[in-house]
Formats: structure tokens, sequence, C-alpha cells
């Protein structure tokens, strides 16, 4: 029998945070639910979940804070709630190292739908399709000035230093990366990164973005208005 994926969530509304732990334990996921973000943390730091879901607005530590103390500590996926979809909550919970947010009242499947996801990227970083012609590859690593990406290994260096980066970071380096020079669409950065079928909210790609470009060079990544973004060949 295949172990269960464990779940961490954090929701301080008991109606809420029982009948979402009741729907994701139908569909098989261990789940351990906690009111408010202190114990939230204790419960990280003894189970290490496989995905943590967070609301924003909980007592003790809000949602947002907490996401900064488990990325501080691990690169397991984080997904953030929020009440409202034009919720600062939401761009401060992504810049904090959130990988995606489901906005409340959410519908169970979607929200099932959406843990598998982020669960399928984060189970298999891989996918790049580098263009061999346009960087230089030596055994899988590709090279952009003095940005290296090791796409075997999965590490990434600048300078050759080795940069941190989470796993949605590095699949959004790696699709930059399989087509140097060419603009990406927020849409089919969704599509490719998120596994979004849809149109999705865009503010996951911008904000995810300016990260990245804050761990490998602001030069790196170039805005293109209107059409998206693009690594510099």
């Amino acid at each position: 029998m295949a172990e269960q994926t464990h779940v961490l969530f954090v929701e301080d509304d008991d109606v809420i945070r029982e009948a979402t732990q009741l729907a994701l334990e139908r569909v098989g996921f261990a789940v351990t639910a906690m009111p408010d973000g202190l114990s939230g943390l204790e419960a990280f730091r003894a189970r290490r979940p496989d995905i943590a879901l967070l609301d924003v607005m909980v007592p003790g530590l809000d949602g947002v804070s907490l996401c900064r103390r488990i990325r501080d500590e691990s690169t397991v996926p984080v997904i953030m709630l929020s009440a409202r979809a034009d919720s600062i909550d939401v761009v401060l919970g992504l810049e904090a190292g959130a990988d995606d947010y489901v906005t409340k009242p959410f519908d169970g499947a979607v929200l099932v739908a959406r843990i598998r996801a982020v669960l399928r990227r984060f189970g298999h970083a891989g996918g790049v399709r580098a263009d061999m012609n346009a960087a230089e590859v030596d055994g899988g690593v590709l090279s952009f000035g003095d940005l290296e990406i090791d796409t075997e290994g999965m590490e990434v260096r600048r300078a050759g230093q080795p940069v941190a980066l989470t796993p949605t970071e590095m699949r959004l380096l790696l699709e930059f990366s399989s087509a140097p020079g060419t603009v990406l669409s927020r849409d089919k950065l969704l599509e490719r990164v998120w596994d979004y079928g849809w149109g999705g909210d865009t503010r996951v790609v911008d904000v995810h973005v300016q990260r990245l470009r804050t761990k490998i060079g602001q030069d790196c990544i170039e805005t293109v208005r209107g059409f998206g973004y693009k690594l510099k060949a």
C-alpha cells in the first residue's frame, strides 16, 4: 500500500477546518489540522508534511509569517488560502515563498485538484527542452553568462556560487532556459509551470519571476510589455 501524502492544514475557522480535513481525508490524504500559526509551526517541525496549506489570517503567527518560517527551513510546497482574490495578502503570501494560492470560499474538488497539481510538479522538476544551439551545454549544464544550470543535478550556480531555488523557481528557470531569447507569455508559464489547464491569476507568475530575478540577477530575465518574459540568451 502506497504511503499517504501528508498535508499540514492551518485554519482557525472550526467549520472550515473540520470540513476541509474530512474532504481531504476522503480522497486519501493524511491531514494534520491546526487552528493557529504557532501550533502549525510546531506540527510542521514535528511531522515534516509533504505539503502545507495555510490560511492567511490565523492567530498567533499569521499565515504569511508562518510561510516565511517554513521557507527558511524547507522547500516543501506551500499553498496559501485567502478570503479575497484582490487582497494584498495574496501577493504577500507569494513573496513569502508560497507556490500557489486558493481563494475562499473554495470548492473541495478544486482544492484537491490544486494540491495534486502542486505535488505533481514537485515530484518531477524536469521537462526542460533545451535549445542546444542557443546555450552552451556541457554534460547537462546550461550556461548563460555567469549563470550555470545543471539540468540533471537540478542545481544552479551564479559566478560559481550555489543559488538556492525552490522547486517552483527551478521549474520556472528551466522553462526559460529551454527557449532562451523567446518570449513566454504568462498564460503559457501558468500552463507549463503551475499545471493550470485554464487561465489563472498571473500575479503568481509575476511574483515568482521577481523572486527568481533576485536570486539569479535582475537583468537575466527581461520583461516584454504586453507579452511576457524571456531569458536573455
